[in-house]
């Protein structure tokens, strides 16, 4: 299991656009991921699971993969979420 924290930079938060392009990412890998805010975890995979956590900006969150690609996966995502998803 790899795990990393990160804040949200974009001003608006995951909402519709931006939580399309994190779960188009996180599908792109085999590991199982989950984003935790405060106490819920919802399956990265899964955009209504992403938009029901109602991440705004400069919130933080945890991503959490685990499988034989969970590095590169988590490390991709923080990424995209650092970007701001390029708004």
């Amino acid at each position: 299991m790899f795990v990393k924290d990160v804040v949200v930079q974009n001003q608006v938060g995951l909402h519709a656009r931006p939580a399309t392009f994190f779960i188009q990412k996180a599908n792109e890998f085999k590991s199982s991921i989950w984003v935790e805010k405060e106490e819920r975890r919802v399956n990265a995979k899964s955009l209504l699971g992403v938009l029901s956590l109602g991440i705004l900006g400069g919130t933080s969150i945890r991503i959490i993969a685990d499988g034989s690609d969970e590095e590169d996966a988590v490390n991709a995502l923080v990424d995209l979420v650092l970007s701001g998803f390029t708004e």
